[in-house]
């Protein structure tokens, strides 16, 4: 059986689940009430201020003042050329721009480089199983967080989806790869553009007619937004892993836990609010992601535009229905009545029945060589179905970059 690239292993899980990290992501509800404590923060204390309230203001008036200036495609141009974490940056940048990406892209003090190197670890161990939780967990709920779908679909991304996901696969694949962090790594970069297209979406969408009919906040991406989509990465992946019964050491679970906070910290989220534990992260998660969850329009149709992915290419196997099956399988039927995906009773049962002993099998704690034929297939079934995932859209050396926008959705 063709053996996919540890790449394509990540990106897959980027393909179809880190639309909320690129895009925009949402808030809680406006009625509710900001408790969480920044003791809890790997900060250790903070302001406590409501993070709904919270912006990036230094990045967003720099990169307004570029794009009231019309210098933005000139930048996206010179900064196509800076692709590694070690790396100068161009010549040609307006020097506010560039003293601030100095100033940026620096690791946070309290990086432990030990963790990271174990995150690597972790990562290349559960690739698959990060592959499929990013993509079905992460990715399909963003499609019912209201204020992410809203402002994924009003933005320039809406008009052209197979391009957004791209690009925001980069960050799932980036965050796992060995020198991530490294000079010769991709992962600040990755971050640091990323800050700066939030600001461009910020600057741009309340712009928008469309946006302003239907959103009830001012100025989108909070840092409450960005915890929002954080949860719906990290958070939501390791809670799957644990109810599948994954055996994880607890080094690794904290190591991929660290190489998350990093993230959090150069994509521009205070400290304070960057949880400092998976206890103070599922605690974080209960009171801004799970009450918010609902369906809108726009949502409903990002959710139909994922699932129609496999339609790009010929997958065999690798179906709407059964791409419709495991988001039942990982978010539940509320979730799927919302997004009105069809119950598909062949792969639901066996979603049901088998995807736990798949896992168990794949870690070595049940052996199937003896067991009837009808289980050894279902083992294979599953396996090549994430295989086929893990090739859904990108291939080795496709080159990817990421930029400010300098529009919204032409299409609305």
């Amino acid at each position: 059986m063709e053996k996919p690239s540890r790449r394509n292993v990540l990106m897959a899980g980027g393909t179809l689940g880190a639309v909320g990290a690129l895009s925009a992501a949402t808030p809680a509800q406006a009625g509710s009430l900001w408790t969480w404590s920044p003791a809890g923060s790997i900060a250790g204390a903070g302001a406590g201020a409501d993070p709904k309230g919270v912006w990036d203001p230094e990045c967003d008036q720099l990169v307004a003042s570029l794009l009231d200036k019309g210098a933005v495609p000139q930048v996206n141009k010179l900064m196509a050329t800076w692709t590694k974490n070690g790396q100068a940056l161009p010549s040609g940048l307006p020097a506010d721009l560039k003293a601030y990406i100095e100033r940026v892209r620096q690791m946070p003090a309290w990086t432990d480089r030990g963790k990271l190197a174990t995150a690597v670890e972790f990562n290349e161990k559960r690739g698959l199983y990060l592959g499929v939780t990013y993509g079905f967990a992460s990715g399909m709920m963003s499609t019912v967080i209201p204020k992410e779908a809203r402002a994924v679909y009003y933005s320039k991304g809406g008009a052209d989806m197979r391009d957004r996901i791209t690009k925001t696969a980069k960050l799932g694949y980036d965050v796992g790869s060995r020198n991530a962090f490294d000079d010769d790594g991709e992962m600040i970069v990755t971050c640091v553009k990323t800050r700066l297209a939030h600001s461009g979406v910020r600057h741009l969408l309340p712009k928008s007619p469309y946006w302003q009919k239907v959103a009830d906040e001012e100025v989108p991406i909070s840092q409450a937004d960005m915890m929002v989509t954080w949860h719906s990465l990290p958070t939501t992946v390791m809670q799957n892993l644990i109810k599948w019964k994954v055996p994880i050491p607890d080094d690794e679970s904290q190591a991929f836990l660290h190489s998350w906070q990093v993230t959090a910290h150069l994509l521009g989220i205070r400290d304070e609010y960057i949880p400092k534990s998976w206890a103070e992260a599922n605690s974080q998660a209960k009171q801004v992601l799970d009450p918010i969850l609902a369906p809108t329009p726009e949502g409903i149709k990002l959710a139909d535009m994922l699932l129609n992915l496999a339609s790009f290419i010929d997958f065999g196997i690798l179906s709407k229905p059964i791409l419709g099956s495991f988001t039942r399988f990982l978010l539940g039927d509320e979730i799927c009545r919302w997004l009105r995906i069809r119950r598909e009773p062949l792969w639901d049962s066996l979603l049901d029945v088998a995807w736990e002993p798949f896992i168990a099998v794949r870690e070595g704690i049940l052996d199937i060589t003896d067991a009837p034929k009808v289980v050894r297939d279902s083992y294979w079934l599953f396996d090549e179905f994430l295989r086929k995932a893990i090739l859904l859209v990108l291939s080795e050396g496709q080159k990817i970059n990421i930029e400010i926008p300098v529009m919204n959705n032409p299409n609305y």
